[in-house]
């Protein structure tokens, strides 16, 4: 069984590199935000479980794809996670330990528990951000099994994901070239900034500022002044009329992007609030 470990301090993220940062740990951190009081090494607890209901089953099977097989029938099929179609982007699908407790996720966060699951029992997936639903892989012989936790695991074939592909890209079908860097394995950075890019996305459409400005200040510990969360996280405090946090961002985010597409819109909502429109040079 493993040992919950402390959770990290979100001020020490961005010093980490990708290798060094807990995915699992972070993403708890992300779900204590919502719930303060959040036992984080119950969650860990119930990896455990399902690690032990498998542990034998996987070390008597010597090839990956059919430990694939066995972590997935039992994730899936037996104790039941599932895309949640019925209310995609529902906030609790992006939290962790709501998606623990409910078996019901989005395909990062379902992929978040089918890698931490894999890798306690010694197989080692990677996350893909692939356009529109996440995806995750194993590396076999000189090729890779792809799969999509967001329907059971299911491996995916060229075919299936070029044709995914091609219909975000607008395209019939993609190239070769442009299918292997869309299958290139995500950093564990980028794949919580996703996390907590879907998160919010929610927050935005259902205009709870509060959760948006924490949500950009989370994005912004993961990776300083990146740049939507500056915009989004001014917004968000210019929505709760925090002026002065609004105009300190804006300032930020128009000084290092004044050709930005909405720079121009930005800088006249910077002058409505008496920010200083040198800033932006």
């Amino acid at each position: 069984m493993s040992d919950a470990p402390e959770l990290p301090d979100w001020t020490a993220l961005a010093g980490l590199g990708d290798a060094a940062l807990p995915l699992f740990d972070v993403a708890l951190l992300i779900a204590r935000d919502e719930y303060p009081a959040l036992d984080t090494g119950r969650y860990h607890r119930l990896v455990d479980g399902h690690v032990a209901h498998l542990q034998v089953e996987i070390d008597a099977i010597g090839y990956g794809p059919l430990k694939m097989q066995a972590i997935n029938r039992h994730l899936f099929d037996e104790l039941g996670y599932t895309g949640d179609r019925a209310h995609y982007y529902d906030p609790r699908n992006s939290y962790l330990s709501d998606v623990l407790d409910r078996r019901l996720g989005n395909p990062i966060s379902l992929a978040l528990v089918q890698m931490e699951v894999a890798r306690r029992l010694g197989v080692i997936l990677d996350g893909i951000s692939f356009p529109g639903h996440f995806l995750v892989r194993l590396p076999v012989d000189d090729g890779m099994l792809v799969m999509d936790p967001f329907n059971s695991g299911r491996p995916l074939d060229l075919d299936a994901l070029r044709a995914r592909a091609g219909a975000h890209l607008g395209v019939d079908t993609p190239d070769d070239a442009t299918l292997a860097r869309m299958l290139q394995p995500a950093s564990a950075r980028t794949m919580l900034m996703r996390v907590l890019r879907n998160l919010l996305g929610a927050y935005r459409d259902a205009e709870d500022w509060a959760r948006v400005v924490r949500c950009a200040d989370r994005l912004m510990k993961l990776v300083p002044d990146t740049p939507d969360a500056l915009r989004d996280r001014a917004l968000g405090y210019l929505a709760l009329g925090h002026l002065d946090g609004a105009r300190q961002d804006l300032g930020r985010y128009l000084a290092r992007h004044p050709d930005a597409e909405d720079a121009g819109e930005l800088r006249a909502q910077l002058l409505r609030i008496g920010g200083a429109g040198r800033a932006t040079h």
